[in-house]
C-alpha cells in the first residue's frame, strides 16, 4: 500500500501542477511560464521574427517571466504542439497565426486552467483571449505614398493568403492610393504562403513586368523589397525594419511592437486581473494609437528622407484646399496616433462590385474588419471567397 501511494504521488503532483492557475504558478515558483507558437522561422525578418523579438523584450522587461517558443509550425498542425507545451507546464500560450484559431479554441476547451491568446482571430472562450496589432491605418498611408511615387497608375501587392486581415490591408492600401490618384489600381498576386522567398520573388517580378510602379506585400522576408530595388522600383517594408535591405528604394512600411500587448497581458495575468474564467470579451485591437504599430522604413524613420522631396512635390486637394501628399500623410498619422476621427473604413464605402459595405455615417466595426471578405475598388485580380452580394 505504501509503495502504491508513493508511486501515485508524482502523478498527483503533476495533476496539481497542471490545475494550478497561472497566477498561482507565479506565486509558487516566482516565475510565470508563457509559451509562443510561430507559423514561420524566427529568422524570417517578418511576422514570426517580430513576435519573437517582442517575446525577448517582454521577458527582459518582466523579471518574473519565463518563456519558450516553437517555430515553423504549419497552420492546422498546432494541436500536438499545444499538448506538449501544456505538459511542459506552460500556463499562458500565445498562438500567433490566423490558421491556428480553431485548434486554439479546441485546446482552450481541453485545458480549462491554461490561458490562451490567439493573434489575428476573432474566436474567444473564458480562457482564450484575442489580440491584434493591426496595420490597416498604416496601409492607407502607404497607399497614398505609393501612388505619389509610382511612375504608373499600377501598383502591385504580393499577398500570402486571402484571409480577412489581408483583405482589409490590401483594401486600405488601394483606398489610400486612390485618394492621391483616382486612377490607381492594385494588382494582387497570391502566393498561398506566409514564408516563401522564391514565390515572393516570382510574384514581385511578375508585377513589375506588368507595369507596377511600387510594391507592397505580406510575406515574411525582405525578398520583395530586394527584388523591387534590383529593378529600381520603390517598395514598402512589412512588419520589420527593412530599410537596410534597400536603402534607396524602401519608402516606408509597417512596423510592429507586439511587446506593448504582451507586457500588458502577462502583467494582468500575474496580478490576477486576467484569469482562465474571464477572457471571453478580452480582445486587444491596437492601432497607431498606443504605439503597438508604427509607420516607418525603420524604427524612428517614418519616411525614408530620400523620398520626401517626391512626396512634397505631389499635391492633392483635401476639403477644397491644396496640400502635399507628405503633409497629408503626416497629418493623418498624427490624427490616428491620437485616436482622432479619421478612419479609412468610414462610410459610405462600396466594394469593387458596387455593393454598399459600410453605410454613410458609419465606421466598420472590429467585428466587420475581422470577418472582412470583400475588397475595395481599385483592387484587381482574383480574390478567394469574395462575396457577390
Amino acid at each position: 500500500m505504501k509503495k502504491a501511494l508513493l508511486a501515485a504521488l508524482p502523478l498527483s503532483l503533476a495533476l496539481l501542477s497542471t490545475a494550478a492557475s497561472p497566477a498561482a504558478q507565479a506565486q509558487q515558483t516566482g516565475k510565470l511560464k508563457a509559451c509562443f507558437i510561430y507559423v514561420g522561422p524566427v529568422g524570417d525578418i517578418g511576422w514570426s521574427y517580430a513576435h519573437d523579438e517582442a517575446r525577448k523584450k517582454t521577458e527582459k522587461a518582466l523579471p518574473w517571466l519565463e518563456t519558450k517558443y516553437v517555430e515553423s509550425v504549419p497552420e492546422g498542425q498546432a494541436t500536438p504542439v499545444i499538448d506538449r507545451l501544456v505538459k511542459d507546464n506552460c500556463k499562458v500560450i500565445f498562438t500567433t497565426s490566423f490558421g491556428f484559431m480553431d485548434q486554439t479554441l479546441d485546446a482552450a476547451k481541453k485545458y480549462p486552467n491554461v490561458i490562451f491568446a490567439h493573434a489575428s482571430g476573432f474566436k474567444r472562450a473564458p480562457n482564450m483571449a484575442t489580440y491584434m496589432a493591426d496595420f490597416y491605418q498604416i496601409y492607407y498611408l502607404n497607399g497614398m505614398m505609393a501612388a505619389a511615387v509610382s511612375k504608373s497608375d499600377k501598383l502591385g501587392y504580393v499577398a500570402a493568403f486571402p484571409v480577412p486581415e489581408l483583405k482589409r490591408h490590401i483594401s486600405a492600401f488601394a483606398m489610400g492610393a486612390r485618394a492621391v490618384n483616382p486612377k490607381a489600381t492594385v494588382s494582387v498576386k497570391w502566393i498561398n504562403a506566409w514564408f516563401d522567398p522564391n514565390k515572393a520573388r516570382e510574384a514581385a517580378e511578375a508585377l513589375i513586368s506588368e507595369g507596377a510602379g511600387a510594391l507592397a506585400f505580406t510575406e515574411d522576408t525582405a525578398t520583395v523589397v530586394q527584388t523591387a530595388a534590383a529593378r529600381k522600383i520603390p517598395s514598402f517594408a512589412h512588419y520589420s525594419p527593412m530599410y537596410k535591405f534597400a536603402p534607396d528604394y524602401v519608402v516606408s512600411g509597417q512596423l510592429v511592437h507586439w511587446e506593448k500587448i504582451y507586457i500588458d497581458f502577462l502583467t494582468k495575468v500575474r496580478n490576477g486581473t486576467y484569469t482562465a474564467k474571464n477572457l471571453q470579451k478580452v480582445d486587444y485591437w491596437n492601432l497607431l494609437r498606443g504605439g503597438s504599430v508604427e509607420l516607418g522604413a525603420q524604427d524612428g524613420m517614418a519616411i525614408n528622407p530620400k523620398w520626401i522631396p517626391a512626396l512634397k512635390a505631389k499635391t492633392i486637394t483635401v476639403a477644397g484646399k491644396k496640400t502635399t501628399v507628405y503633409d497629408r500623410v503626416m497629418a493623418l498619422k498624427a490624427d490616428m496616433e491620437k485616436g482622432g476621427k479619421f478612419d479609412p473604413f468610414t462610410g459610405p464605402l462600396k466594394d469593387r462590385n458596387g455593393i454598399l459595405r459600410v453605410p454613410a455615417g458609419k465606421v466598420a466595426s472590429i467585428a466587420d474588419l475581422n470577418n472582412m471578405a470583400w475588397v475595395a475598388p481599385g483592387v484587381t485580380g482574383q480574390v478567394a471567397d469574395e462575396p457577390k452580394k
